[in-house]
């Protein structure tokens, strides 16, 4: 590329993109249970020790789903400041609500896109729950940090082109015994470094609530 007939304006612009390419590095993330196993829905986060590196957060528009009488994704992961609408696209209605110390709110019986749109403005874990139908659970994990990454089944999580820096990065998950503080590793990233970075989790059994309650009785819910 001749460089001499392009404007100033591209030039800048395309030195800009090399310098943050090239100033930047990649964490490999493993999250296991006890026996080794890759976890899934396992939120991992990693936060600047310079806080005042972090970009101020956008304002985002994310939805969590009511499909089957069930919310997906039933773990949804969003920074600060998001927006979430909760379509219902089941044939009843549904009332959705929280009482988390992160976000208290309570949508009443609705159907379709009838319902308004919640501002998640503080960080933490943000617990979904139906009046109607008891076995509807759902979590949202609202990070503090717009570097983030939900773990996925039989595979590990990349998160690339981080910026160079000292970070604190944690693991989160919904049935792990041990506060998300706990797991709190420190890392420091150069220009293209490449970590792998590893946890191993205790998590206690899963309990479900059967899809039978009570509120079924009243068929126009």
């Amino acid at each position: 590329m001749n460089l001499k007939n392009l404007p100033c304006f591209y030039i800048l612009g395309l030195l800009a993109l090399h310098s943050q390419n090239t100033l930047a590095a990649q964490v490999t993330v493993s999250v296991e249970d006890n026996e080794g196993h890759l976890i899934e829905n396992a939120v991992v986060t990693a936060t600047p020790l310079n806080l005042n590196s972090l970009p101020k957060p956008k304002v985002k528009k994310e939805i969590v789903d009511q499909i089957d009488k069930e919310f997906f994704p039933f773990i949804k992961v969003v920074q600060v400041n998001t927006w979430i609408n909760f379509p219902n696209n089941d044939d009843i209605r549904h009332h959705v609500y929280s009482f988390s110390p992160a976000k208290r709110f309570e949508l009443p019986l609705y159907s379709g896109t009838n319902a308004p749109p919640v501002l998640l403005d503080h960080p933490g874990v943000v617990v979904l729950g139906c009046n109607i139908h008891d076995w509807m659970i759902g979590t949202i994990y609202v990070s503090a940090t717009p570097y983030f990454e939900k773990t996925v089944a039989n595979n590990k999580t990349v998160f690339k082109d981080l910026p160079v820096g000292d970070y604190i990065m944690k693991v989160w998950h919904s049935n792990m015994l041990v506060s998300e503080e706990s797991t709190s590793k420190p890392i420091k990233l150069g220009a293209k470094d490449n970590v792998t970075i590893e946890w191993r989790l205790t998590l206690k059994p899963e309990f479900k609530i059967p899809r039978q309650s009570i509120s079924t009785r009243f068929s126009f819910y």
